[in-house]
């Protein structure tokens, strides 16, 4: 099993019983999946992959996955802003597939 696969079981594990399913395109999920394991590399947390990570953790820490905005994201559009998160409904095409706006203040964003 890839280190990919195992973060894939760990988080689906974590996440499942919160009402955030990965997105059913596993293509997708493992692409960003990837991009969240270079982020940890790179920082030494898992800084969203559909945002610029400053490097610094206190400045960050809206940001670390699943962020802060997701909560609300997945409540109202039924995915997170990068789509790796999604609810039940989303998965099974019951809600519609929109574009989620960025909920991060303009001051944070780099």
């Amino acid at each position: 099993m890839s280190e990919i696969e195992k973060l894939y079981e760990a988080l689906k594990k974590i996440q499942e019983p919160r009402g955030y399913f990965f997105n059913k395109d596993k293509e997708r999920v493992f692409d960003l999946l990837s991009a969240l394991q270079k982020n940890k590399e790179r920082y030494g947390y898992m800084s969203c992959p559909c945002r610029l990570a400053s490097g610094d953790f206190e400045k960050d820490k809206d940001i670390i996955c699943p962020c802060v905005y997701s909560e609300q994201d997945v409540k109202e559009y039924g995915s997170c802003y990068c789509n790796l998160y999604v609810s039940r409904e989303w998965n099974e095409g019951k809600i519609p597939h929109v574009y989620v706006p960025e909920r991060r203040p303009p001051e944070k964003v780099l």
